[in-house]
């Protein structure tokens, strides 16, 4: 099942974020609802960036959550509040989203991501 608030919307923001999103070995988990408001407002948006980033839709994966916020995987990740996007790579958490940040989804995950990938590169 999928989340209509996920169909992308036109990308308009930095261009900067657009490579750390679209870093290969990246798998983008996207809990939501579309009667959510605060869904609505920003996963489109989220979901343009990842499309300009190159991601393909088989590394992006959709868990929509009823209205008591209940649904596939939302104990497994402590899912709490929507929307949470939380980022793995090798099955690996490196980065989570959490309902609201000023700078928006992408921007957010996309400096926990080049942060995430830096350490790891550094620890080589």
């Amino acid at each position: 099942m999928s989340l209509e608030s996920m169909d992308p919307a036109d990308w308009s923001g930095d261009d900067d974020v657009l490579g750390p999103l679209g870093r290969d070995g990246l798998t983008y988990l996207v809990w939501g609802a579309d009667w959510c408001g605060d869904c609505r407002e920003q996963l489109p948006g989220f979901a343009a960036a990842l499309d300009a980033a190159g991601v393909p839709a088989d590394r992006i994966e959709q868990f929509p959550v009823d209205d008591d916020k209940r649904g596939e995987g939302v104990d497994e990740y402590g899912v709490e509040f929507i929307p949470t996007v939380v980022v793995e790579r090798d099955g690996e958490e490196i980065a989570r989203f959490v309902e609201a940040e000023p700078d928006g989804i992408a921007a957010y995950l996309a400096e926990r991501i080049a942060a995430a990938v830096a350490s790891a590169n550094a620890d080589d």
